[in-house]
């Protein structure tokens, strides 16, 4: 596979500094990612993008700019105590003001968890700016009553004793399934491992804000409803959000929606099982008019009628 350019830029806003990795060709159509609760692009989304057919997929048909949440990038120090903490709609307008200062039209997004709640946010606000969503474990719903105390159980160890072994603990069962996260007689996947070493990068006090702002984020479930862009969910059948999954889905209009459920998955499909992302992207790609320059050709009138087909199949729920 060929090299491709990555760059970062630190996009100043009116709600702070925003790091943005670029990579690829930028007259290319862009796809803008956003990771979950304490990652990045590398810790949320290297598995997909190092897998190749996948790899191959995505940057040939797009720009990719990978948005961290504010003092998630590699490298961050820690977020002035003064600014003030975000909330959800502060970090969905960030984006905005990010796609503004590349001089970006409307974009395909993709996103985990938190991140998948900001950019249905994000697409909910400014619908012209979104051509697609794809949204992996995806939030719509106010946190319900455990997952209200579960987020203050972490934010009370983020300020208390920071990246401690028990937090760790927490976000890993958030975003893996039990199969890779190890017992006492199996050892830990290689991809856990990794998430764990980068997580200790994290700085304690940008984690929590992040999280403050998903603990209080506004119910979106009926702007849903207006929601024209189409959008492809994939939710892991152990992931603790699988169930917000199927009523986010239940919500869209089924003419533009459709679920993909992992058998033995967790929350964070693009790490632990990014094979199974692959086929369902391809055809949503090319039911929305992007073809991949290598593999599979240009949609034409033709097959345009095919490809809507295989879209309808998706929709409902597609089990891997």
């Amino acid at each position: 596979m060929r090299m491709f350019r990555i760059d970062e830029h630190h996009v100043q806003t009116g709600r702070g500094s925003v790091s943005v990795i670029v990579c690829g060709d930028q007259d290319k159509p862009p796809l803008i990612t956003y990771p979950d609760l304490a990652l990045n692009h590398m810790s949320c989304f290297q598995g997909l993008f190092f897998f190749p057919e996948a790899a191959s997929l995505l940057l040939h048909n797009f720009c990719i700019y990978h948005i961290s949440p504010p003092g998630h990038e590699l490298g961050a120090g820690e977020i002035c105590e003064d600014d003030p903490s975000p909330s959800a709609d502060d970090l969905a307008d960030q984006i905005l003001e990010v796609l503004n200062f590349f001089g970006l039209g409307a974009v395909m997004c993709m996103g985990v968890t938190a991140g998948a709640y900001i950019l249905s946010l994000f697409a909910l606000k400014y619908r012209e700016r979104v051509l697609g969503l794809i949204l992996i474990s995806p939030l719509c719903k106010s946190p319900s009553w455990s997952e209200w105390f579960y987020n203050k159980v972490m934010s009370n160890l983020l300020y208390f004793y920071g990246m401690c072994g028990l937090l760790k603990e927490c976000l890993l069962q958030r975003y893996f399934s039990k199969e890779v996260r190890g017992s006492a007689e199996v050892a830990e996947s290689d991809i856990v491992q990794a998430c764990r070493k980068l997580l200790d990068e994290r700085q304690s006090n940008n984690v929590l804000r992040f999280l403050q702002a998903i603990n209080r984020r506004p119910d979106i479930t009926e702007g849903l409803k207006r929601l024209r862009c189409r959008t492809l969910i994939f939710v892991g059948d152990s992931s603790p959000f699988h169930s917000e999954a199927l009523h986010m889905i239940s919500k869209l209009d089924r003419r533009y929606s459709a679920l993909v459920e992992v058998q033995a998955c967790g929350s964070m499909v693009t790490e632990e099982q990014p094979h199974a992302m692959l086929i369902p992207m391809e055809y949503f790609f090319m039911g929305a008019s992007f073809s991949r320059k290598h593999g599979i050709k240009a949609k034409t009138n033709k097959n345009a009628h095919f490809l809507n087909v295989i879209f309808d199949l998706l929709k409902g729920a597609f089990v891997l």
